[in-house]
């Protein structure tokens, strides 16, 4: 019996460039995960080139700023040598909250692509929709679910083992030698 070839699904050009720079952006969550911090990563892209590059480091810095799309902000800015980035795009593991979102905003950022939606404090349209809030005096182009599934699994992971790792914390705790 002759095996059914499935054809396959052509991936355009743009969406090939999109999951390269969301692979990037990954590669920034996981250096947040082996920190034990949430696992959430960005990267930015001007000219097909990356200028700015963050992961989440709010322990570790032991501050609320330390946001993924802020470092990423902060450097590109750096590079580019202005606070406008206009014609750059940023690229997230996880929606970004309402910090984040207002940063975008104000960096004139024009197109946002996000992997995982945040359901409990996404701002990119999902709880709120900061980025395209028509009241403000710049919209973001927004596209969802870039490696979704995978980051989405990272982020399930981190807080399996840290669900465990507090568990034992609180036990080791109650349990004085």
């Amino acid at each position: 019996m002759a095996k059914k070839i499935r054809p396959r699904q052509e991936i355009s050009p743009q969406e090939q460039q999109d999951i390269k720079y969301m692979k990037a952006a990954i590669t920034q969550a996981k250096k947040a995960y082996k920190l034990g911090e949430v696992p959430i990563g960005c990267v930015i892209v001007y000219e097909d080139k990356i200028i700015g590059r963050g992961y989440n480091r709010r322990n570790t810095d032991k501050t609320t700023l330390a946001h993924a799309e802020i470092t990423a902000i902060k450097k590109a800015s750096k590079v580019i040598g202005d606070w406008r980035l206009e014609g750059c795009k940023l690229y997230v593991t996880l929606e970004p909250c309402q910090m984040c979102a207002g940063a975008i905003v104000q960096a004139r950022i024009p197109e946002v692509i996000m992997a995982a939606e945040s359901p409990k404090s996404g701002c990119g349209g999902t709880v709120l929709d900061i980025l395209n809030n028509p009241d403000f005096n710049h919209q973001v182009t927004v596209k969802r679910g870039v490696l979704g599934a995978e980051c989405s699994a990272l982020l399930k992971e981190f807080f399996v083992e840290l669900r465990i790792r507090n568990k034992a914390e609180k036990e080791q705790k109650g349990n004085p030698g």
